[in-house]
């Protein structure tokens, strides 16, 4: 199921940014974040850690660069990522310092992608080549996210070597109510205490490519179940939640607060948001994802 990370035509440029006279930037168009992962875990007893990660263009960051001077960030709080993070990027890219400005609604230490969105469109604004961004995210990171590839939900993607390990078909278009349980998580990158998904992941890529959107729940719920018994918390209410909104199924950020109740679209209860609230989930958001979306 090998696959190029990029395509000829992203390699070649998905963003040519433009500077003015002055050395700024125009504004990155927004790096989208995602909300937890359909799947996550191991490829094998011993293998990677691999996930299918659930799009979510509700949220997104975008930047601008300004050439010249010395190095400065600028950022809502908390922050997505450190000055010296950025700092290492610029080493690693062999990239002039300058001036960033970040912004954008993603929130942090959620399972929605911060990091690794704010470092892509950082790298965007000062002009990095595409093809490098996987290899530069990591070694800053240690872990990464695909939101830099032209369909971060349509790779098996390895997080801790930035490598896709496999193709896939987009998911099915889905209704997502979501929201987040606990307090944030930041992600470890030397974290690999996860479950063996190898099982789940030949009948994802049957799922997606007949677009069999129970079937797709049915497995997430299956891998967020296996992540919980593994990692906790004793007292997640997903699969009651689950129960009660009458959702197909349910996916989560496997080292993140984000829990996602899925839907076929069109079919999600108008008072799903107080239901999560009810349960303990703050945050409640509704967004749709997977298809052509």
């Amino acid at each position: 199921m090998s696959a190029p990370i990029l395509s000829r035509r992203t390699k070649a440029s998905i963003l040519q940014t433009i500077f003015d006279k002055s050395g700024a930037s125009a504004e990155t168009p927004p790096v989208f974040g995602h909300f937890g992962e359909w799947v996550q875990g191991r490829l094998g007893p011993e293998g990677p850690v691999v996930l299918v990660t659930m799009l979510c263009r509700a949220h997104g960051v975008r930047a601008r660069f300004t050439r010249g001077g010395a190095l400065d960030l600028t950022q809502g709080e908390p922050a997505a990522v450190s000055l010296a993070q950025l700092r290492h990027l610029l080493e690693a890219a062999g990239q002039d310092a300058g001036s960033f400005t970040l912004s954008g609604n993603l929130p942090v230490g959620v399972g929605a992608g911060a990091s690794t969105a704010a470092l892509v469109a950082l790298a965007r604004a000062a002009g990095i080549a595409e093809d490098r961004l996987p290899s530069l995210c990591l070694a800053v990171e240690g872990a990464t996210d695909p939101l830099m590839l032209p369909h971060p939900d349509r790779v098996i993607w390895a997080s801790r070597l930035a490598q896709s390990k496999g193709a896939l078909g987009a998911p099915p278009r889905a209704d997502i109510i979501g929201g987040y349980f606990g307090e944030p998580i930041r992600t470890d990158a030397a974290d690999s205490d996860f479950a063996d998904i190898a099982d789940l992941l030949p009948a994802w890529e049957s799922a997606v490519a007949q677009g069999d959107l129970p079937q797709v729940a049915r497995l997430a719920r299956i891998s967020a179940d296996r992540t919980t018994a593994l990692r906790g918390p004793l007292n997640d209410p997903s699969t009651i939640l689950a129960q009660r909104l009458g959702a197909l199924g349910y996916a989560r950020a496997h080292t993140g607060s984000a829990r996602a109740f899925i839907f076929a679209p069109g079919t999600a209860p108008d008072d799903a948001e107080q239901l999560l609230a009810d349960h303990g989930l703050t945050g409640a958001m509704r967004f749709t994802t997977g298809g052509d979306a």
